[in-house]
């Protein structure tokens, strides 16, 4: 269940009932995704077969999107992150969907949420250096025609990186 480029809208999950054998798989998962089936089911106190279901389950009924491993960016070639808000000149329903559809084809757009407020969009973007960075955003980015203007924040370094969300049993 791995994919390159997610779309921008989740697809709408069906309604699960979870109970604490479900939550407590969830949050194995969140924490290792790489996590044996039977390691898994031992955890959660169940056998093997009904865990590998339960996680079947959720992954179909949209509760779990997708596995990946977390990289060392740095290591990967781009050190730098930066937070880029983006106000566009119009904000109909057409002009958000053609925008969202320009970030899904930008690589180094790690992540993109719709605001509320002064600004339309917080872009996550990496970057090898501060000239690739702003390359981007004079070529790509600001040549987007429906951007109005981008505020642009360097991250200097990450204080804390959790996936999911937390879960209670």
């Amino acid at each position: 269940m791995t994919q390159r480029n997610q779309n921008p809208v989740l697809p709408e999950p069906k309604q699960v009932k979870l109970d604490r054998i479900d939550r407590k798989i969830i949050a194995d998962l969140q924490r290792d995704g790489r996590i044996t089936n039977v390691e898994l089911a031992k955890n959660a106190g169940i056998s093997a077969p009904p865990c590998l279901r339960r996680v079947r389950n959720l992954e179909e009924s949209g509760l779990i999107l997708s596995y990946h491993a977390r990289v060392n960016a740095s290591v990967l070639g781009y050190p730098m992150t930066v937070f880029t808000s983006v106000k566009l000149k119009a904000v109909g329903e057409g002009e958000l969907k053609k925008f969202e559809l320009q970030i899904d084809q930008w690589d180094r757009v790690r992540e993109a949420y719709m605001m509320t407020g002064d600004n339309d969009f917080l872009l996550k973007i990496v970057a090898r250096d501060w000239d690739d960075y702003q390359n981007f955003l004079t070529t790509e980015l600001l040549e987007s025609p429906n951007v109005a203007s981008v505020k642009s924040s360097l991250s200097i370094k990450t204080s804390k990186l959790l996936a999911g969300v937390p879960i209670s049993a």
